[in-house]
């Protein structure tokens, strides 16, 4: 249950119409997902979080796009966010990941988690040479 309402399209703020549009233009669809139409309810953080997401992720640079989404994924797995896997997986599997990817993603998701658990419990502390300011003082 949301605790605000989804905007259709019907009567937008100028605001959020603008939003609407760029989405459209960039990912070159009509569709506005969920996440975007809740959003609406906040024209200001509608507008924030959208040009942060373009950047970061539509934006060319060191990450091809599938590498974006797939990162995306693994930290939404750890966040629990349920809508961000199955909307990210959905990307991911539009730019191209394979089902073997998808596994092998998932797989890395669950050691990490494993072997984060472990280090936690056991309180393991860093090796010197993983630590920038041990390594620069030697």
């Amino acid at each position: 249950m949301s605790t605000v309402n989804s905007a259709g399209d019907a009567g937008l703020d100028p605001r959020v119409q603008a939003v609407f549009d760029d989405i459209r233009a960039t990912r070159g669809t009509d569709f506005i997902n969920n996440f975007w139409r809740y959003l609406a309810f906040d024209p200001a953080l509608l507008e924030s979080t959208w040009a942060e997401v373009n950047r970061v992720m539509a934006t060319p640079s060191g990450l091809d796009p599938l590498t974006k989404e797939m990162i995306y994924i693994a930290v939404s797995v750890a966040n629990g966010c349920g809508y961000c896997v199955h909307s990210h997986t959905g990307a991911a599997r539009a730019k191209g990941m394979t089902a073997a990817q998808h596994a092998e993603l998932l797989t890395i998701v669950g050691l990490a988690a494993k072997t984060n658990h472990l280090v936690t419990a056991l309180q393991v502390p860093v090796d010197a040479v993983f630590d920038q300011d041990a390594a620069s003082r030697s």
